[in-house]
């Protein structure tokens, strides 16, 4: 079914922007806000979908709506067994057909997602790596109305391409019955058969296209004609991101005084249990021995306080502070009910977009954070002491998390959640340091309308004194 419906694309070029949801443009023209084609350039196992799917992730989290189309995915379905590094021989004519059918059925799924889905950018996850293959490209982001940007991951030096191999191509469902040592031998030699057409990115013949170039994973850059915001933005994170092994840790502070009594937000100070977490906390932090490790809080008390038993040098960062949730500042649930009922239904029905009167939304907060996540990617060790709203922002961007499911993550008070990153992800581990402590966690209640009774309104909030 799958190889027919890849036979049956139309042939690149055949057709224009139908779509009535965007301004019409001419074939030649792209408007300033038209969507974004980023498509990868690069030999394999040069990091290019790990590139991808990172910065797919990234865009996402500060609400442009991107996807990604990984051209090898498409293969796969298509070609159901593997068998050798033969199919990408430059003379396997069969082989050929195959892959630009799949290159087409790729593009044919891009220009349904940016120009009928309300996509904004689309990352095309391919080696790309012809100054043809690059042209027909450019023609079909020309056809359609969509601006292109080039990502070239380059990279000569053999131990990280080796180290590549093993992390990721290794779990790949093309070598689910091979050996360590064929599946990379095997490897090697599809790498083989790009090298001899591999035509990089060049500042000369290439000076036309906007595109960044990665040299030896972040060592240098070269940057060539940048043209708009969402540009500048990919430029900027690609060139803070790193792949130095390392783990975040993040964890609320310890329980607070208003905690207990079940009142959002304020600056109060921490409770009994909260010390012994604090104390607790620092232990932990000993008995992990990381190797430079960073201490960042917000500038509320409870997460001072808490840093401050560490007896480590701490960093405070004012876009850690909670959510101010305005008017209803150190108000308990059952108050926001009984004084502003409307505000409190509306911010169950679309709690990621709702703001607070005179306070702030979650998808503020998501843009106030993202100085703290350019600066996490820079860095090594970190822990990031720091409160329900704020953790749960952190979470949904390196959990990979959707706007709708962000505000309702579990991040219970005195739990250090430990975050690694692997191949194409992160890895995560919830370490509970055993000191009780309140549920400040409230689920979505099932009835979200305005005119709702109180107790429906009130259905999910945890208990308090």
């Amino acid at each position: 079914l799958v190889q027919k419906r890849l036979c049956a694309v139309r042939p690149l070029g055949k057709e224009v922007n139908k779509t009535t949801a965007r301004s019409p443009v001419s074939l030649s023209v792209c408007m300033t806000n038209c969507p974004t084609l980023i498509v990868t350039v690069g030999l394999p196992a040069r990091g290019k979908t790990y590139i991808s799917k990172k910065l797919t992730r990234y865009l996402n989290w500060i609400g442009v709506p991107t996807k990604e189309f990984n051209v090898g995915q498409y293969r796969r379905e298509c070609v159901k067994i593997y068998k050798s590094f033969e199919f990408f021989r430059p003379d396997n004519e069969e082989g050929l057909k195959i892959r630009k059918q799949c290159a087409s059925a790729a593009l044919n799924d891009v220009r349904q997602y940016l120009s009928e889905e309300g996509g904004q950018v689309a990352v095309f996850d391919a080696t790309n790596t012809t100054r043809e293959r690059r042209g027909t490209i450019v023609k079909f982001a020309e056809q359609n109305g969509y601006k292109v940007f080039f990502v070239e991951s380059v990279c000569e030096d053999p131990e990280v391409i080796a180290e590549n191999i093993v992390q990721v191509k290794l779990s790949s469902p093309d070598y689910t019955d091979c050996s360590t040592d064929e599946a990379v031998d095997d490897f090697m030699k599809r790498i083989k058969c790009y090298e001899n057409s591999y035509q990089t990115l060049d500042e000369v013949l290439d000076r036309e296209l906007s595109y960044i170039k990665i040299m030896d994973v972040g060592r240098r850059y070269l940057v060539n004609r940048v043209l708009d915001h969402i540009q500048s933005r990919i430029v900027y994170y690609l060139m803070n991101i790193h792949i130095t092994p390392r783990s975040i840790y993040l964890c609320r502070h310890g329980e607070s005084e208003l905690n207990i009594k079940g009142r959002i937000g304020g600056d109060s100070g921490l409770s009994a249990r909260g010390k012994q977490f604090a104390r607790c906390l620092g232990n932990f932090i000993q008995d992990q021995n990381i190797r430079e490790l960073k201490v960042w809080t917000s500038q509320m008390r409870r997460t001072i306080q808490t840093a401050e038993a560490l007896t480590v040098p701490y960093e405070q960062w004012k876009a850690l502070n909670e959510i101010d949730a305005g008017v209803c500042e150190e108000m308990m649930y059952e108050e926001i009910q009984e004084h502003y009922p409307l505000e409190f239904a509306l911010r169950d029905q679309d709690k990621y977009r709702y703001r607070y009167p005179k306070g702030e939304s979650y998808e503020d907060l998501v843009q106030r954070l993202e100085p703290v996540i350019m600066e996490l990617e820079r860095q090594e060790n970190v822990l990031v002491i720091c409160h329900q709203a704020v953790m749960r922002c952190l979470l949904a961007y390196f959990l990979d998390k959707s706007a709708e499911e962000l505000p309702y993550l579990k991040c219970p008070l005195h739990t250090v959640l430990k975050l690694t990153p692997v191949a194409y992800g992160c890895k995560v581990e919830s370490i509970s340091l055993n000191v009780e402590a309140v549920n400040t966690h409230r689920d979505r209640p099932e009835n979200v309308h305005v005119h709702r009774s109180r107790e429906d309104a009130l259905q999910t909030v945890p208990a308090h004194l």
